[in-house]
């Protein structure tokens, strides 16, 4: 990338520090492909677009926390190479199975019908759905959890090619919520304490099908598919080529104790990959960023050690006094969440991050984070400062924080005054 180029982009950066909705998932759900279905960590298509337009076609984009697939589904408008990572196995599925909006229209829609009508056959023989965790029981009426255990297994069932299965088993996994009566929004966690209108499952899962269809014509008129995704981890990407990205475009999880694995509990519960909250650790959350409490609980007698850890040495003079003032108050609060033992491991493995982007990341190119700042307990966490500071240990040339919107200034419960704020952090190579 050229200083010219880079300049443009930090220009454009602190010009537009104003309220707006880039840094969320929001104005996706009008576009087409990315609507299919609302991914809560998810951050704006037309920010994405915005800065490749900056650029001349035919770099390389990657992005190392993929997500919902925002970067490689821009890219692939914008006419740019991409590869794309995420290691959580529910997610990479999700977002796999979405990159395959070139696939043959004519056969996802016959594989549909050939789905939806085994299922009304199936589900007017009343098979028993008893073997579904409790969570699935206390989220569907009988009558809908049975249509979405015969799509289920008109699914397993049906005879179809291994192109088109993915975007078939996508479809169902995108009306799970829809189908579901107990008023839980997309990508939240399930607590199905309360009741609200369910969509019939059968109708739910034609109407998406319909629109996954009517975006793959748009999208197969006018673009190719040029992406790549890979279930695989940003701190080890080594299937991803050395010196490979021009630029890399993405959004690290947060430091704000979010549980991505508990996120998806609903969805990996209908489909018999966890059983229970329990599962979450083994099943999930140890392939993940370590940005919530509940992944670091058998690490909290090690805290202090981990900080000493060379990648963290740039931040450790820091980084100490921070972690000793949060096992503080961890003792006046009666959750006694070990935010200490998450932040340091949060930050090693952004480390570890910055150290695999040094190696994929060409000499001249840059980084673009979308990131937010933190306060656990109302301990103030640097998150842009640090994080900039870890890409120069490992060989990056300089950094800059450009804000876009304040944060924690709506939530009438939040436990807090500590202003935050999100926006985007930029490296150069």
């Amino acid at each position: 990338m050229t200083e010219e180029n880079y300049d443009l982009l930090s220009e454009k950066f602190e010009n537009e520090v104003k309220k707006s909705q880039k840094t969320t998932f929001t104005n996706n759900m009008k576009l087409p492909i990315h609507r299919w279905y609302r991914y809560s960590a998810g951050f704006s298509a037309e920010w994405v677009e915005d800065i490749l337009k900056t650029l001349p076609i035919g770099l390389n984009v990657y992005d190392p926390f993929a997500g919902s697939g925002t970067v490689m589904i821009a890219a692939d408008k914008m006419g740019f190479n991409s590869i794309g990572v995420d290691p959580h196995p529910f997610v990479s599925k999700m977002t796999s199975a979405k990159l395959g909006w070139n696939i043959s229209v004519d056969e996802y829609q016959t594989t549909i019908k050939k789905v939806l009508n085994f299922a009304l056959k199936a589900n007017e023989i009343n098979i028993s759905t008893d073997d579904y965790p409790p969570l699935i029981e206390k989220s569907y009426s009988k009558d809908n959890l049975a249509k979405l255990d015969a799509l289920k297994h008109g699914l397993e069932t049906v005879e179809m090619s291994e192109q088109v299965k993915p975007l078939v088993w996508f479809t169902l996994a995108t009306i799970l919520r829809s189908a579901s009566g107990v008023g839980t929004a997309q990508w939240q966690y399930i607590l199905p304490t309360r009741k609200t209108h369910e969509f019939n499952a059968f109708d739910a899962f034609k109407a998406k099908a319909d629109q996954i269809s009517e975006d793959m014509i748009i999208y197969q008129k006018k673009y190719q598919k040029k992406s790549k995704f890979l279930a695989t981890d940003a701190r080890n990407a080594f299937e991803v080529p050395e010196n490979w990205a021009d630029i890399v475009i993405t959004s690290p999880p947060y430091a704000n104790n979010y549980d991505y694995a508990d996120a998806t509990r609903l969805e990996m519960s209908f489909f018999g990959t966890v059983q229970s909250w329990g599962d979450l650790q083994e099943k999930v959350r140890k392939y993940l960023i370590r940005s919530s409490t509940q992944s670091v609980s058998k690490l909290k007698d090690a805290t202090f050690d981990i900080a000493k850890d060379d990648l963290l040495s740039p931040i450790y003079s820091e980084l100490q006094p921070i972690l000793e003032q949060l096992l503080a108050e961890r003792e006046t609060h009666g959750g006694k969440k070990n935010y200490h033992t998450m932040i340091v491991n949060y930050f090693l493995d952004m480390a570890k991050v910055m150290h695999d982007l040094r190696r994929v990341v060409k000499q001249n190119g840059e980084i673009i984070m979308v990131i937010g700042d933190s306060a656990p307990y109302g301990v103030y966490i640097p998150v842009d400062r640090w994080l900039g500071e870890l890409a120069l240990s490992q060989g990056f040339t300089e950094w800059h924080f450009a804000k876009e919107r304040d944060r924690n200034i709506k939530w009438k419960n939040r436990t807090h005054t500590v202003p935050l704020k999100e926006g985007y952090l930029t490296i150069k190579g």
